[in-house]
């Protein structure tokens, strides 16, 4: 049995959900998300926990347990507390700051300014003194796939190291050219 799956989910206080058939959809105070699972899972709500079960142990329903309750707990955390991902930049002259449309503008040493405008659920903050960039919504796949576009305007090059890049991540330094000896 899948450790992950068989795990019940709990339900903070102020979250609502909503299970019909395969569909779940959850409410929260920072916004609404709804989603359609493989009809393969049972869910059930017991005791303000919710429980993903599936019928048999063939493959498919053994792989789908695990990331179906983990999905839905996304959902349930993301409607209580939010996610956020912390982007750092580094580089001579590259910078980032907020436009009043609160879109998102990066200097990266192009011949124009980028222009990064946030989806609905999604907001961005920018700390100029030690230029990070947070991406923050309740929605943690929407929330990843915009930093991962924020990223991919300048990826961190591995000589000098500028360029875009997640707070948490190492960058792999090489050497370059070695003068004479």
């Amino acid at each position: 049995m899948s450790r992950i799956g068989r795990m019940p989910i709990a339900i903070p206080i102020g979250v609502e959900v909503n299970i019909k058939g395969s569909s779940v959809s959850v409410k929260g105070p920072k916004g609404t998300l709804s989603r359609t699972f493989p009809a393969a899972m049972i869910l059930e709500m017991e005791d303000g926990k919710i429980l993903v079960k599936r019928p048999n142990d063939e493959r498919t329903n053994r792989s789908l347990h695990g990331m179906t309750r983990a999905l839905i707990n996304n959902m349930v955390t993301g409607v209580s507390s939010g996610y956020e991902k912390v982007l750092e930049i580094n580089g001579v002259g590259y910078r980032a700051e907020l436009d009043p449309k609160k879109n998102l503008v990066l200097y990266m040493g192009y011949s124009h300014p980028v222009v990064v405008e946030p989806p609905d659920g999604i907001s961005f903050d920018v700390d100029l003194k030690t230029r990070q960039v947070k991406v923050r919504g309740y929605d943690k796949e929407l929330v990843g796939q915009i930093a991962a576009n924020i990223r991919e305007v300048r990826p961190p090059e591995p000589y000098h190291g500028k360029g875009i890049k997640y707070l948490e991540e190492t960058i792999r330094r090489k050497t370059g050219k070695s003068g004479k000896v």
